[in-house]
């Protein structure tokens, strides 16, 4: 019996929080339907998508396919087709993702996080965004779940977790548009020829197992989200629904690359030393055996004498490998192009660029960059709101204002950096508090600990912690020592006319 009341009709709709669309209805008459349903329809669909997937992530990890192997080949063709192999995809895929680390939520009138970014960091999302970061950049779109928890010590907290698209499959009425699917099926990993299903609709969670006698169903439990809680994370969603990512559109670049790689082995491997040649040299060999084994006799040291003066001794050049480098460049360069990457992020090289013109070399990835902060930072926010509804808390689940706020990973100099935000402070009258997260390296936790420290050294500060009770306190106490340790005294505040 499932763990819930099967009910006929959709639970009751929560109370709205910035959604764009109402919660879907539960479609399914008794269990029967939606085993067929999976069996007939969410199945079939999965593993069709999943073999696209596969195909993405053998590109993604570097295990692609070898180049077309000529007929014949031998093993030592073979090793040299492996070795052509590159993960350049995976580099384009790891250079956007270490550019995107999401460091707090707030809405643009509060001082401080919202409430949500509690549970983002109950969850340890802090590292588990990044496997959503990737996943959704490699295969073009990955999902999370947000279901209702509880923290250790009793108070409510949302469960988060990242999913593949290699292990769900979500069904949208309209993939461009709609924020929730309709339905969504997460596979488990496989235990004893058992697969284990879960099917997420706007009311239940339903248990299912696949095996080779086809689906079964187990259970279904309510959940409170009143959508189907899982959230979409696209690289680029379009209008048509369509999600490419940072390595499909690549491939054939990438497959330019590996055979213009092994071609180049091939040359260097077989031609690229010089062939020495004579002709006229008197055969003692008696067979074919025998001058076969006087050639495997000669190494590359060896000198050959011949006492004929009608004896010709020649060489052939070994194949000039230029051309074949400088094909190579040309394939990594067109990849960087059309991936909107610098060159010198993928080739290595670096020619006494000005800072202007380093600017310019990644003003196309910073642009990329920022695409991807929205379309993900929509998405966290998305699901951060969700979280928050479960929780209880309808301000923040309605706070549709609310942001992710990412943070600032440009390679910059240090010096150059200060310099400027000194002069922005100075010359603009921008509040210096608020470019301290400008400042390269430093996170939103430092940001908060030197705004908590700001006024440490203040006289007035130094004058009231003098004066008053809170030289009583630990906290306090330290203060006061510190100014005592310095040689600091608390300054006179004149009294009032």
């Amino acid at each position: 019996m499932p763990a819930v009341p099967w009910v006929f009709a959709a639970t009751a709709s929560p109370e709205p929080f910035g959604l764009d669309i109402e919660p879907g209805e539960q479609s399914f008459a008794n269990p029967a339907e939606l085993v067929a349903y999976v069996g007939k329809s969410l199945w079939p669909a999965f593993e069709a998508e999943r073999s696209r997937l596969r195909l993405i992530d053998l590109w993604y990890k570097g295990d692609q396919a070898n180049p077309n192997v000529p007929r014949g080949a031998t093993s030592e063709l073979r090793n040299l087709l492996a070795l052509s192999r590159t993960p350049w995809l995976g580099l384009v895929v790891t250079t956007i993702a270490q550019t995107m680390y999401g460091d707090g939520y707030r809405s643009p009138d509060a001082k401080g996080n919202s409430s949500p970014w509690r549970t983002w960091n109950a969850n340890s999302f802090d590292v588990r965004q990044i496997a959503v970061h990737r996943a959704a950049l490699a295969y073009g779109y990955s999902y999370t779940i947000v279901l209702p928890g509880v923290s250790p010590d009793g108070v409510k907290t949302s469960v988060l977790r990242g999913v593949s698209p290699q292990r769900m499959f979500a069904v949208y009425e309209d993939p461009a548009a709609d924020d929730w699917p309709i339905y969504a099926m997460k596979v488990e990993p496989e235990r004893g020829g058992v697969l284990d299903l879960k099917v997420f609709d706007d009311t239940y969670v339903h248990y299912l197992t696949r095996t080779n006698d086809g689906v079964k169903w187990l259970k279904s439990e309510g959940h409170s989200a009143g959508v189907c809680p899982v959230v979409r994370y696209c690289n680029q969603l379009d209008l048509d629904g369509r999600t490419p990512g940072e390595v499909e559109p690549f491939i054939p670049v990438a497959s330019r690359i590996d055979k213009t790689e092994f071609d180049r082995l091939t040359v260097q491997h077989f031609n690229s030393w010089k062939v020495r040649t004579i002709s006229g040299m008197a055969n003692f060999a008696e067979t074919d055996q025998e001058a076969n084994l006087k050639k495997l006799k000669l190494r590359q040291e060896d000198f050959l004498v011949s006492e004929d003066p009608d004896t010709k001794f020649g060489t052939l050049d070994e194949t000039n490998l230029t051309g074949f480098i400088a094909a190579a460049e040309a394939d990594i360069e067109a990849l960087a192009a059309v991936a909107q990457l610098p060159n010198h992020l993928l080739t290595g090289k670096m020619v006494n660029l000005s800072a202007e013109a380093l600017a310019a070399a990644r003003a196309p990835l910073t642009q990329k960059v920022y695409e991807r902060q929205v379309a993900f930072g929509a998405a966290h926010s998305q699901m951060l709101r969700l979280s928050a509804k479960l929780e209880g808390d309808l301000d923040a689940a309605n706070d549709v204002m609310a942001r992710i706020t990412w943070q600032d990973v440009e390679v910059r100099s240090l010096s150059q950096a200060v310099d400027a935000l000194g002069k922005a402070a100075q010359m603009l009258g921008i509040p210096r508090q608020y470019l301290w997260a400008r400042i390269p390296g430093v996170t939103q936790a430092d940001v908060e600990e030197w705004a908590d420290h700001a006024l440490d050294d203040d006289p007035l500060s130094k004058y009231l912690r003098s004066q008053s009770d809170i030289r009583a306190t630990p906290a306090g106490a330290d203060l006061v020592a510190k100014d005592q340790e310095l040689g600091v005294a608390a300054p006179e505040i004149p009294a009032a006319p």
